[in-house]
């Protein structure tokens, strides 16, 4: 199990990647980084399936935040053996990002700044403490200036089969993440019935700590390389999380 496909987030593309690409391929994987354009869920599953579709054989498919919607529609390609998420979303059937998030009392509110023609950034004075807090200042800053927008379509794109009831899957919980709840985190990789490791790092963990995005990325392709036995799916709802887009504001939506 050689294969890794990496699935970035919304406000970002796929060079955060960087260093999790460079540990990876020096310990002999071929990684693929998906350039998924955050429009819509259905234009980010079909970029990713044709990432898929040039594999050489199984490979192990891992996603970011939104990218964690994306993953778990696209992870039912039968070339997929495996999932890993990253402080990621994991919908159910018929959810999506969307239905995921209104806001608990006290949670940590992103800091987006009203939809503009259909699109969502961070607002780039906060990124740092919001994103990616354990992130160096400069590429933090660097991070917050080269945002690509998140379409708000892409967050209302619902999921029609979780690839993860079927699947193995791997969740690194992100402790001190500001994007994700990390209660939020615990919920949905129970529910998916994951094999669960726990960072402390910001939303940006995958930037920020490479060297533990990608050991638990190895760890998914060891066992599947094992015959990991599948554990059957926990059957309860996730209770919504953090916040709606109504009336043209976007105040409290996760990344």
């Amino acid at each position: 199990m050689n294969n890794v496909v990496l699935v970035h987030g919304g406000f970002v593309d796929g060079s955060g990647w960087g260093a999790v690409y460079k540990i990876l391929t020096r310990n002999g994987y071929r990684v693929t980084v998906v350039q998924n354009p955050t429009i819509s869920l259905d234009d980010d599953v079909a970029y990713t399936k044709r990432a898929l579709a040039a594999q050489d054989g199984p490979a192990i498919l891992v996603g970011h935040s939104y990218g964690g919607a994306v993953i778990t529609e696209a992870g039912n390609d039968p070339k997929v053996a495996g999932l890993v998420y990253i402080t990621a979303f994991a919908p159910d059937k018929g959810e999506s990002v969307a239905t995921l998030i209104d806001p608990q009392p006290g949670a940590p509110v992103p800091p987006i700044l009203p939809p503009q023609d259909g699109f969502l950034f961070l607002d780039k004075a906060k990124f740092h403490a919001s994103f990616a807090a354990d992130v160096d200042p400069e590429k933090a800053a660097f991070m917050a200036d080269s945002q690509v927008p998140w379409g708000v379509a892409a967050l209302s794109g619902k999921i029609s089969e979780p690839a993860w009831r079927a699947k193995p899957s791997w969740y690194l919980i992100a402790t001190e993440d500001k994007g994700i709840p990390p209660e939020a985190q615990h919920a949905m990789s129970k529910r998916a019935g994951s094999t669960v490791v726990e960072v402390k790092g910001s939303h940006a963990v995958y930037v920020s700590q490479p060297d533990a995005v990608a050991a638990l990325i190895q760890e998914a392709a060891a066992g599947v390389r094992g015959g990991i036995a599948f554990q059957e799916p926990a059957a309860f709802s996730v209770q919504t999380l953090a916040g709606p887009i109504l009336n043209g504001r976007c105040n409290h939506v996760p990344k």
